[in-house]
């Protein structure tokens, strides 16, 4: 591993010079061996050094799916994760007459397993490099807006094609602390992933958007894939003749019961948080962009049910996008709920003050850092007139005009040598382009993109014209004001005018030079041509002004760097998708949001009391006559005589965080991590210790219902349970 940076070892000595809670920090592997005194003091049976390696036991078993956890369970390649978590492929696998969603799935075999839906992966983190000096080299910390970015992106490029040259990697430079420092980091990708259990989704689903982020809770969210490789042991497309992947490591189920106040820990690949945000950043989110998107989610689950309404395959197209619509949505209501009447705006507003306080009170400080803060803020406050003027644009697009204007880009970016070409239009972005493209085929309903287009380009047009992008006006044959009857006249021309909803038409394309797209008489391919010189301008002042942005961003995080390493208080980075652990207990809450006391456990007799036999509680008939007739086999957790469901644990995660394996202090598998609850979720921004608790699904429910309801013992066997 590169030796790293002076700066990144002030960051990382930054965990050492305070006592990092047990209950608050997603930390960095790296950073383990300095807060190791706290973890044993937590519980931790391991050696603290041990847990930075990634490629030995148990950080080499955890893995990403690519917006979710998911760890290896046997040593052939059987992965667990959540139910929503493998939503997509149930749902692309699912048809009215076989119904995979409601009745769930179940391979006898390994020949009976499906493959998942297009462009799923496996990643296996195998490498971590710190590669700040390269990405920030002398030359590129001198230019500013878009010649930075653009100086940045071919520094990037260059590492990852470098590191790409083992094939069968997939390679990602992330920037950390605002873009103070940026890793490289390598995984395996295996791209043959194929679905071999779900449980009926009045099990993985049970108590739907109604219980979802709530407590108590009562759901089965778990699922299970396989991952496959050559017969050469390398990652391969999907064969017949595949074998499963042998990892070098997997978790094996707790060999002793969970019990409350025992100690957990997490790892995953947690999405993104906000808690070092600038106040005018916060300010915005809650008072105008996640207010937009709440509505804006609102208003498409609407369009949604009505336009699939007693159209069954088209309800099965919109299953997962329903899901995760639903799941957002609620994330972002409860936030929204938590910030409303709180100090948190003051707080940050006081924070922020003390900070530019500190760096002002010295000379050297304030020449390095303080003109920054001032510039930070007028940049950023022109990026948000930016997105107001165009969200709805973006919002209105429709379905196909997109994906005209990705192979558009695509073409144009294919006359160029590899190495120029727009990062995500490379040669190593083709597969996932392409999935993109066939998976439209289970994604995509005309009648319901049609409503949802017209609904948000009414919106957008009814903004001032002052604000409105003339070019995509033209493009589309719209005008200011106009009233959504007559958008959708419009509409109707454009999806008659188009064969991009046929997959084969659509995959032809990518073949296609720019030639063809300019003499096209497609009518979302032509206005992706029309389109194109102003997606290119906007792009560039993106450019130019995320240039600008970053470099006074990440020069006031240095500054925070620096005041919290003056205070002696622990700093981790924001949540970026890159390999994460934090650990807490096992231990409820008192009161909880409802006024109640939250016991740490729930339990099969939630389960039953709950179910109603219709919806969201629509538990399966087997389940329940298993939970009626005490059938509890060997699961019963002994002081709460029967078998555990969730629990509440205090660990910091976000999403991302979905399907991450739970460990006890040996790093056996105790749990699923699968949602927080609604009233702490601003922990993305304000981290509250008293109020945040994580819900994981108990591996001896997962256990349960594999054996007992749907006779799973198979899958049991190969992960050393029976």
């Amino acid at each position: 591993m590169k030796k790293l940076s002076s700066l990144s070892l002030a960051i990382l000595a930054l965990a050492a010079t305070g006592a990092a809670r047990a209950d608050e920090g997603m930390w960095m592997p790296s950073q383990l061996p300095q807060i190791a005194a706290p973890l044993k003091a937590a519980g931790l049976a391991l050696d603290p050094a041990k847990l930075k390696e990634l490629t030995q036991f148990p950080m080499n078993a955890v893995i990403s799916l690519g917006g979710c956890t998911a760890s290896f369970v046997s040593p052939q390649g059987l992965v667990v994760t959540n139910h929503h978590c493998a939503y997509g492929s149930i749902q692309y696998n699912s048809r009215p007459e076989r119904d995979l969603i409601k009745n769930g799935f179940l391979a006898a075999t390994m020949a009976d397993e499906l493959p998942a839906a297009p462009g799923s992966r496996v990643f296996v983190t195998v490498d971590v490099k710190d590669v700040t000096d390269r990405v920030l080299d002398a030359k590129t910390s001198a230019l500013t807006g878009k010649a930075r970015v653009d100086a940045m992106e071919a520094n990037e490029k260059a590492l990852i094609a470098e590191c790409e040259k083992d094939a069968g990697h997939r390679c990602n430079v992330y920037g950390f602390y605002g873009g103070v420092q940026y890793q490289l980091i390598k995984q395996m990708e295996i791209r043959d992933v194929r679905l071999v259990h779900a449980p009926a989704d009045g099990v993985g689903k049970f108590g739907g958007d109604t219980d979802n982020w709530m407590w108590p809770r009562h759901t089965g969210d778990y699922s299970f894939y396989r991952a496959y490789v050559g017969p050469d042991g390398k990652p391969a497309d999907y064969n017949k003749d595949n074998k499963p992947y042998q990892s070098k490591s997997y978790l094996k189920l707790a060999s002793s019961p969970l019990k409350e106040n025992d100690f957990v820990m997490v790892t995953g690949y947690p999405g993104r948080t906000n808690r070092y945000r600038l106040p005018a950043e916060v300010d915005f989110t809650f008072s105008w962009q996640q207010p937009t998107v709440i509505s804006a989610f609102e208003n498409r689950l609407a369009i949604i049910k009505a336009e699939t309404e007693g159209r069954k395959d088209a309800e099965l197209k919109y299953a997962s996008t329903v899901a995760g619509l639903n799941n957002t949505m609620k994330n972002f209501q409860g936030q929204q709920e938590s910030y409303i009447g709180s100090d948190i705006l003051d707080r940050k507003q006081k924070g922020y003050a003390q900070l530019k306080a500190w760096v002002n009170g010295d000379a050297k400080r304030a020449k390095e850092w303080s003109a920054d803060f001032a510039t930070a803020e007028k940049l950023i406050a022109e990026r948000q007139v930016i997105a107001k003027a165009e969200t709805f644009m973006t919002q209105g697009q429709p379905t196909l005009l997109g994906t005209a204007r990705t192979l558009l880009r695509l073409a144009e970016e294919q006359t160029k040598p590899n190495v120029e070409r727009k990062a995500g239009f490379q040669e190593r972005d083709l597969s996932r382009i392409a999935a993109g493209l066939q998976s439209l085929e289970r994604r995509y309903d005309e009648k319901v993109d049609k409503a949802v287009a017209a609904s948000f380009l009414a919106k957008y047009l009814a903004q001032p014209a002052s604000t409105l992008n003339a070019t995509f006006l033209s493009a589309l044959g719209l005008s200011a004001g106009m009233n959504e009857a007559a958008i959708k006249a419009r509409l109707d021309v454009l999806y008659a005018g188009t064969k991009l909803a046929d997959v084969k038409e659509r995959m032809g394309w990518m073949k296609k030079a720019p030639a063809d797209f300019k003499a096209s008489d497609d009518a979302f391919i032509k206005a992706a041509v029309a389109l194109y010189a102003d997606d290119e301008a906007r792009e560039n002042r993106d450019k130019e002004l995320g240039g600008r942005v970053q470099q006074a961003y990440s020069s006031t995080m240095k500054a925070l760097i620096a005041y919290k390493a003056s205070r002696k208080e622990p700093l981790y980075p924001d949540a970026n998708s890159t390999l994460r652990v934090s650990f807490g207990k096992v231990t409820g809450r008192t009161p909880g949001a409802d006024g109640s006391n939250w016991t740490p456990f729930t339990t099969l007799a939630g389960v039953s009391a709950k179910a109603t036999g219709t919806g969201e509680f629509n538990a399966p008939a087997a389940q329940l006559a298993a939970i009626k007739g005490k059938q509890y086999d060997k699961y019963a957790a002994k002081e709460l005589g029967n078998v555990p469901v969730n629990f509440l644990a205090t660990l910091d995660t976000t999403g991302g965080n979905s399907g991450s394996p739970v460990l006890n202090s040996k790093a056996e598998l105790v749990g699923l991590l699968f949602d927080g609850t609604l009233d702490a979720v601003i922990a993305d921004v304000d981290f509250n210790p008293k109020m945040v608790r994580s819900i994981v699904l108990d591996a001896r429910y997962m256990q349960w219902q594999m054996k007992v309801v749907d006779k799973a013992d198979h899958l049991l066997k190969e992960m050393g349970a029976l």
